[in-house]
């Protein structure tokens, strides 16, 4: 019975000595995260000339789609895309035959739409599918969100 009570004493005090050095490197911890945010500044993120140029991209095929299945007049191929060929990347050597190939693709299908209002909805589409298919080769991107811009 006494070296059950030796044991049960044994670990009470193992416990609470373990707590109470939980406790201090928490506070340790948290001591040391407000010090080195100190120290740090606040850096805005600066989006390259490509990212801001997929963007704008974007924004005027979202415009383009709602256009095309309200039967609108669309207006003319925006010059601002052919861009894709000379905006700087934040990884320089991301510009390679792969991605240049896909925009020429893209630029294609971008063209077909304004020349060929035909068949405008499938060179749309072609055209999403030039995206979606360099930013699977390359960067991963946004994938689902440019998947949105399908006309179906």
């Amino acid at each position: 019975m006494k070296s059950i009570l030796i044991l049960i004493l044994g670990f009470t005090l193992f416990s609470c000595q373990k707590k109470e050095n939980s406790k201090l490197d928490i506070k340790q911890v948290t001591k040391d995260s407000t010090a080195s945010n100190k120290d740090k500044q606040f850096e805005m993120y600066q989006m390259s000339e490509m990212a801001a140029l997929m963007e704008q991209m974007y924004a005027h095929n979202l415009a383009l789609k709602k256009r095309i299945v309200d039967g609108d007049t669309i207006g003319k191929y925006p010059d601002f895309f052919n861009q894709i060929y000379t905006a700087k990347f934040t990884t320089a050597n991301d510009n390679d035959l792969f991605f240049q190939d896909n925009a020429k693709k893209y630029i294609v299908a971008q063209k077909l739409i304004y020349s060929d209002t035909k068949n405008i909805k499938q060179h749309f589409n072609d055209g999403v599918n030039a995206c979606i298919t360099c930013h699977k080769g390359k960067c991963g991107g946004p994938i689902s969100r440019i998947k949105k811009l399908f006309i179906k």
